[in-house]
């Protein structure tokens, strides 16, 4: 309960007073903020996880999946990009152009293989599709976050680069 004064009398007067942070408080934000690196590399490995158990499934029938010929096209090929760019962006390796590959493969399956049944997802069967391709797409824009080996090879490529430009040393890519 807050309590507040009817009459604004100076030192005796008393404003609302908070038990915590607020959705909008500053604090709550910071700690967000330090957070998100940590939330959006977890966001990663659970979709990259997914991902690469749905192309495990499709390639070799495990884990309640049917297994596809190999070479059939294009349910053969699809299952090999999700099972290596889904270990690709879960180990966070890769990270962008993992997951633009799976980006793509999944705009192509839900184009070419759900939409024309039906406009929507929920009628077409292509909801899994349709997350994917925008999960994976969210991840081409924001990199891996935290706990990913883009972050071990990057700090290492980064360390080098900065060693070289102290020495007044070029750095070739």
């Amino acid at each position: 309960m807050t309590a507040q004064s009817t009459t604004p009398t100076g030192p005796t007067s008393t404003a609302p007073t908070s038990t915590g942070p607020t959705l909008t408080s500053p604090t709550l934000t910071a700690r967000l903020n330090r957070a998100q690196p940590y939330a959006l590399g977890l966001f990663r490995i659970v979709i990259g996880l997914l991902f690469a158990c749905h192309g495990v499934a499709s390639l070799f029938g495990l884990i309640g999946g049917t297994a596809i010929p190999a070479g059939t096209w294009p349910g053969w090929y699809a299952a090999v990009i999700q099972l290596g760019a889904g270990l690709l962006v879960l180990a966070g390796l890769g990270t962008r152009s993992a997951a633009f590959l799976a980006s793509g493969s999944m705009a192509y399956a839900y184009f070419n293989v759900h939409q024309p049944e039906s406009l929507l997802p929920l009628q077409n069967g292509g909801e899994n599709a349709a997350l994917f391709c925008w999960a994976f797409a969210l991840l081409v824009f924001t990199g891996p976050g935290a706990l990913a080996l883009d972050r071990l090879f990057g700090a290492a490529q980064a360390t080098d680069t900065q060693t070289h430009e102290e020495q007044g040393t070029p750095v070739t890519a």
